[in-house]
Parts: structure tokens; C-alpha cells; sequence
């Protein structure tokens, strides 16, 4: 199986014309022949490309490339990952907005946060809830397996939520008026006084944490719209790159 035939089943699974204008999903690197093996993950590593065999089609959730590259004079990321595939014939799909829109929202909102979909918008889930704010940051803390959130409080009962995995700040006037907390990510400083003051109530789910589970939603699926592949398909097990000491 060649990887334009991939490409195809993939944007049956999530249409790549749902991405963002900005997003750089779809096919990044191509490769030649037959995929020998396909790798699943959140992001690329140099290690994954030199650890994986040639004819590796990697398909990830990040996209590798975001800002044109100009030229290969030094071995900074991501030239030298894409050097490095090159040589190893290896190729990158990445499937990005569309996947958060079809799958990862309400994967992370049903399956790892254990709540019922009230409403669906684009890249916001709504889930009508019912619990104290102690109560509540206390379950996404064992839901997420973290030990530390940053939390903006508002409210000392949570009703309505609004939740987007990795980075959804820009959104914040997007949402319905009655939301007691918004879930989302890589939230900054500026973001939540101007949130605190506004009754916003934020939790920061952060970004890796909230889109880990990427691989483990698209196996299944892919597996089964490629029953006649019979090589091998692996999820990447990566780490967050913050470290909490």
C-alpha cells in the first residue's frame, strides 16, 4: 500500500478540508513505493526517524513544518529531521484542526474526562455538569494524571463547561454565555486576569496532557479500514517535554 491510498482513508476519517486556513495539515513529506510500517504519535522526534526502518510512514497529530524553510544550510529542527527521512525514505502525514474537530475534543471530553456532550461547536464541546470547584479540579487532576493544574476560580459551583484541547485562548469570546469554566491550554498570564475579571473561570488542561491520546483514537479506526495491511502499525509512546520538579 502506497501512501497516497493511505492519504485517502485517512481524509475519509477526518476530511482534511476541515482544517484551519493557517494549519498545515495533509500530506507534509512524501516518500517512494510501499509504507513498510506506520507509526502513530503526537509529534515527530529525530530519534523516531532514525530509530524507525526505511519506508516508515509516520502520521502524526503536529504537523512538522509550519513556516516555509528556505534552505538547509544548518541541522536545526526540522531540517534535520526532514534530512534525515529523506534518506530513509520515510514520509509524514499530520492530521491536525480537522482531527481536534472530528475526534480529539470529544474523545478527551467523553473517554478521558468521563462527561456527556450537551452541545458541539466547531472546536468547543459544552458538558452540563455538577460539581463544587474543589470537587471538580480534583477529578480533571486523576482524570489527567497530573498532580498540579493552574486554575483561574470564578465560582465555587461548576454547571456548564466549555472545553478545546491544546490551545484554544482565542476562543474565549466564542463561547456561551453561561459556561462556568473553560478548559483549554497553554494559557498565559494576561489571558486569565483578563478573564478573572471578566467571571471566566479557567482551567489550564495543558496542551500535551490534552492531546496525548492521539494514536490510541486513530489505531482502531485506521486498523480497520486497513484490514488488508498486513504490516505493522505502532503508537509512539512520547513524553511531555516540560518536566514538573
Amino acid at each position: 500500500m502506497q501512501t497516497n491510498e493511505i492519504y485517502k482513508i485517512l481524509d475519509e476519517i477526518s476530511p482534511f478540508s476541515l482544517q484551519e486556513e493557517w494549519d498545515k495539515s495533509g500530506l507534509c513529506v512524501d516518500m517512494q513505493g510501499d509504507v513498510e510500517c506506520i507509526y502513530l504519535g503526537l509529534d515527530l522526534s529525530l530519534e523516531d526517524t532514525i530509530n524507525a526502518p526505511k519506508n516508515t510512514l509516520f502520521i502524526t497529530h503536529h504537523p512538522l513544518i509550519f513556516s516555509p524553510i528556505k534552505d538547509f544550510k544548518n541541522n536545526a529542527y526540522p531540517k534535520n529531521i526532514i534530512r534525515q527521512m529523506i534518506l530513509k525514505n520515510q514520509g509524514l502525514i499530520s492530521m491536525h484542526t480537522n482531527f481536534d474537530k472530528t475526534h480529539l475534543n470529544e474523545y478527551f471530553a467523553t473517554k478521558v474526562l468521563n462527561f456527556k456532550i450537551s452541545k458541539k461547536n466547531d472546536f468547543l464541546i459544552y458538558c452540563d455538569v455538577d460539581f463544587g470547584f474543589d470537587e471538580f479540579v480534583k477529578h480533571i487532576k486523576k482524570s489527567l494524571e497530573v498532580d498540579f493544574l493552574k486554575c483561574v476560580k470564578t465560582k465555587d459551583k461548576v454547571l456548564k463547561i466549555a472545553i478545546c484541547t491544546g490551545s484554544g485562548s482565542e476562543l474565549v469570546n466564542e463561547l456561551d454565555s453561561d459556561v462556568d469554566y473553560f478548559l483549554t491550554g497553554d494559557l498565559k498570564y494576561h489571558f486569565a486576569f483578563e478573564c478573572k475579571e471578566n467571571g471566566t473561570g479557567l482551567i489550564d488542561i495543558n496542551h500535551f496532557e490534552s492531546e496525548r491520546y492521539f494514536g490510541e483514537i486513530l489505531e482502531p479506526i485506521l486498523k480497520n479500514h486497513l484490514q488488508n495491511f498486513s504490516k505493522r502499525i505502532i503508537i509512539k509512546d512520547y513524553k511531555n517535554p516540560f518536566l514538573t520538579l
